[in-house]
This record gives structure tokens, C-alpha cells and sequence, in this order.
């Protein structure tokens, strides 16, 4: 059955009007010189505002919810390493992506945490408008905050959009973050395990 499109436009500007982000891209795209008409950009604002949402859901996730019940007392007292966790983010700059590696270290103090939950940590602050130096901290603070290690050390790999699509247009530019908590602070040492280890390939 063909859709009648006098229904489907309609439809879409019912859509539009009671959900103002969707008019909002509704809008930018016309200011883009757009025919918001057209059959292919139809139902872009509400795609867009749908992936919009999804990529900015760590607003509305709770750590502390996220983290319940995944605290274990265990005597071990050695460096534990998630390295090679995906990490899709928005420069709150440009609205561009940026992606990369996000590798994650702590040295427990009389508790571990779930490995999975690590990645989800990563995401609660990836899933956000960022900066990438502000979401490496962001990662470590959580982690030190909740699980009240010996120290904590956290490094970001990313390449940035808005350096390859526009501005300088560098293709192969990586930006590398650390933030280094307690002992990974405090020792030299703990600090190079951490580098050596996440530098190392399986």
C-alpha cells in the first residue's frame, strides 16, 4: 500500500511540533539552504533527534545503579587494566564525533569492581557533549570516587572530526589524554607498568 504523502507530511509536522528538537533540526536544515520537503529529508529530524538522544544518554544514567552490587572484597592487591574500550563521543565544540581507545587501570584497596562495568562507566561520560581531557577525568574521578582504590589511571586515544573533516584537515592525528589518581600519581613506577602494559599487544 502507497503511503498518501499528504498524510505523511501531516503526520511528520504533528511530530515536528511536539517535539521542539526535531523542529529545532527541522529549522537548522532549511537555514542550511535545505528543501525540508524533499522525500529523502522527510523523517530526517526525527532520525536525527532520535540518534541525538541515544548519543547524549549519559545525561539520564545513574553510576550508582549502574555500579550496585558489583563491588567484590578480594585480597588482591595488583594492578587490574581494561584496555581497548571503544569510546564514541560529541565534541561540544562542533557537535563532530570523536572515537578511539579508552584504557582504564586501577589498583584495588580491599575491593574489585566487575570488568564489564567499566566500559559502561566509560560510556555514562562518553555519551555526553564533551571534550576529550574533560571525559578522561571525568572516568577517573568516577572510578576513584566509588571504588576507593589505591589510585586509578585512565588514557584516551581519539581522532577528532572536527581536526579531520574541517579546520586543519589532518587526517592521521591522534589526541592522547591521561589522568593519573592516587598511586599511579604518586609512582613513577605504577605509572610505566601502566603505559608498558596498554602499549603491549595481545
Amino acid at each position: 500500500m502507497i503511503e498518501d504523502p499528504t498524510a505523511v507530511l501531516n503526520d511528520l509536522e504533528k511530530e515536528k511540533e511536539s517535539d521542539p528538537l526535531e523542529g529545532a533540526i527541522h529549522t537548522m536544515l532549511r537555514e542550511l539552504g535545505e528543501d525540508t520537503q524533499r522525500d529523502g529529508l522527510l523523517r530526517t529530524p526525527g532520525r536525527v533527534a532520535r540518534s541525538l538522544r541515544f548519543l547524549t544518554s549519559g545525561y539520564h544514567q545513574d553510576l550508582d545503579k549502574i555500579l550496585n552490587g558489583a563491588l567484590f572484597p578480594v585480597a588482591y592487591d595488583e594492578m587490574v587494566i581494561v584496555k581497548d574500550i571503544e569510546v564514541f563521543s560529541l565534541c561540544e565544540h562542533h557537535l563532530l564525533p570523536f572515537f578511539g581507545k579508552c584504557h582504564v587501570a586501577y589498583i584495588p584497596n580491599q575491593n574489585v569492581i566487575g570488568l564489564s562495568k567499566i566500559p559502561r562507566v566509560v560510556d555514562v561520560f562518553a555519551k555526553r557533549l564533551q571534550i576529550q581531557e574533560r571525559l578522561t577525568k571525568q572516568i577517573a574521578e568516577a572510578l576513584m570516587e566509588r571504588i576507593k582504590p589505591q589510585g586509578v589511571g585512565v588514557i584516551i586515544e581519539a581522532k577528532h572530526l572536527c581536526m579531520i573533516m574541517r579546520g586543519v584537515e589532518k587526517q592521521n592525528s591522534v589526541a592522547v589524554t591521561s589522568h593519573m589518581m592516587g598511586s599511579f600519581r604518586k609512582s613513577e613506577l605504577t605509572r610505566a607498568e601502566f603505559l608498558r602494559l596498554v602499549r603491549e599487544r595481545g
